[in-house]
């Protein structure tokens, strides 16, 4: 994954920014709107677009476009690093490919442990009882 190559791919768009803030609010363009296309993105390779579009298919339009927000500050530079940096981290985290997990067989050591666990319940368990003299 090149991040450059990545990075001049996005689209971004400012508007206005919605909540508090006065009047500056309604002067400055500080919402910041990225817009990335899956589909047609050069940067990426077939299968790192497949397993992006399965693990992202819930943020994903039905173009195959992802789009993400950014408000916090009120400068539109300081939300463009923002935004840029937590797509970045967005795309890492689901283009990692978790490992696959071997099936293994518990030791003898832990097998003889649970069973003299077992063992030591049960005693104490009986030894709860009444005795039936009769």
């Amino acid at each position: 994954m090149n991040t450059e190559k990545i990075i001049k791919e996005l689209n971004f768009k400012a508007s206005r920014s919605s909540g508090a803030g006065g009047q500056h609010v309604n002067k400055v363009s500080s919402k910041i709107e990225l817009s990335f296309n899956l589909g047609t993105s050069d940067s990426l390779s077939e299968t790192e677009k497949i397993l992006l579009s399965t693990k992202l298919s819930s943020k994903l339009t039905k173009e195959n476009i992802l789009i993400l927000f950014c408000e916090e500050t009120r400068s539109q530079h300081r939300n463009k690093e923002i935004i840029i940096n937590r797509f970045l981290k967005l795309i890492k985290t689901h283009l990692i490919r978790p490992k696959k997990r071997r099936a293994t067989k518990p030791s003898r050591a832990a097998i003889k442990k649970r069973v003299e666990l077992k063992k030591k319940v049960s005693l104490k368990k009986t030894l709860r009882k009444k005795l039936n003299i009769e």
